[in-house]
C-alpha cells in the first residue's frame, strides 16, 4: 500500500525582502503545502510578493526578537511538519528531493538539521566556520519551538536530530552595503541580549573580543583559505565582536547616569 505523504508548512519572518523573497519562495515549490510568513510592517513589496505565492501572512505591530518572531510564525503552522527557512536562503532540487522522500516514508525521526552553505559578497565560504554548518530546520510540528533569544535563535527539541546530506543555499550578504548594515543590526541586538543577561564589558574589552573574533575566523578557523573573501569576513566579523561590546559598554554608562 502506498504511504501518504505527510503534508508540510514553510514559515519565514521578513523585513524588506523583496529582493530576496520571490527566489525563496520559489525555490520551495513542489515540496511545501502552506506557507506562513510573518512579515515585521515591511515598507517595500514584501508581502506582496508573499500573496502572490499563496501565502498565510501577519503583520503584527510590534518587534519581539528573531526567535519569538519565529515561534509567531510556528504557531500559524497547520501541518504535520514544519520547515523553517529564512528569506535570504534557497532550497536545491536536490534537497527538495530529499525531504520529500523523508514526508513520504513516514520515518520515526522528528527532527532534521541541514548542512548549509552559505555566500559572502559573491563567494560561496567553505572555512571561517561556515563549513560545516548544520541548521536545524524540519521538524515535525508539536515537537520543536525557538528559543526566545533577541538573534541567533535555535530550535529547541528534545527529539533526536538526523542530518540529511544535501545543502540548503544561504546568500546571507550580497554586497559589502549589506555588511555594514548587519553589522550594525546584530551588534545591537547581540548587546541588548548580554547586557539584559548581566554581562558587562568595557572598551579595552571591547578591542580584545573583536581581535579574538579576528584570529579565531582566519587562523583557528582557517578562514586564510577563502582568499580575499576570508579576509573581509574575518574583519567582518572582528567589526561586530567589537560594536557589540562597545555598544553593551555603552548601556553600563547610560544606567550609571541615570543612577546618579
Amino acid at each position: 500500500m502506498t504511504q501518504t505523504r505527510s503534508t508540510l508548512s514553510a514559515i519565514v519572518i521578513t523585513r524588506n525582502e523583496a529582493h530576496n523573497l520571490d527566489d525563496c519562495l520559489q525555490s520551495m515549490h513542489g515540496l511545501v503545502d502552506e506557507i506562513i510568513v510573518v512579515d515585521s510592517q515591511s515598507t517595500d513589496a514584501t508581502v506582496a510578493i508573499a500573496q502572490q505565492h499563496g501565502a498565510k501572512v501577519a503583520q503584527p505591530a510590534d518587534w519581539p526578537g528573531f526567535g519569538p518572531q519565529k515561534n509567531r510564525a510556528l504557531d500559524m503552522a497547520t501541518c504535520d511538519w514544519v520547515f523553517s527557512i529564512d528569506a535570504d536562503e534557497r532550497v536545491t532540487p536536490e534537497l527538495a528531493a530529499e525531504m520529500k522522500h523523508v514526508l513520504q516514508t513516514g520515518r520515526t525521526t522528528a527532527a532534521y538539521k541541514l548542512p548549509r552553505l552559505s555566500s559572502y559578497c559573491g563567494k560561496f565560504i567553505h572555512h571561517a566556520g561556515w563549513q560545516p554548518d548544520y541548521v536545524l530546520r524540519l521538524f515535525k510540528r508539536g515537537t520543536a519551538k525557538f528559543s526566545d533569544d533577541l538573534v541567533h535563535e535555535r530550535v529547541v527539541t528534545e527529539q533526536f536530530v538526523v542530518a540529511l546530506q544535501n545543502h540548503l543555499l544561504h546568500y546571507s550578504y550580497l554586497n559589502f552595503s549589506q555588511v555594514l548594515s548587519k553589522v550594525d543590526a546584530y551588534s545591537t541586538a547581540s548587546a541588548k541580549q548580554a547586557y539584559a543577561r548581566g554581562k558587562r564589558s568595557s572598551v579595552a574589552g571591547a578591542l580584545g573580543h573583536g581581535a579574538w573574533a579576528f584570529f579565531r575566523t582566519y587562523v583557528v578557523r582557517r578562514g586564510f583559505m577563502d582568499g580575499a573573501h576570508g579576509l573581509a569576513l574575518s574583519i567582518s566579523n572582528a567589526e561586530t565582536s567589537y560594536y557589540k561590546y562597545l555598544k553593551l559598554w555603552q548601556m553600563q554608562q547610560a544606567e550609571e547616569s541615570a543612577a546618579n
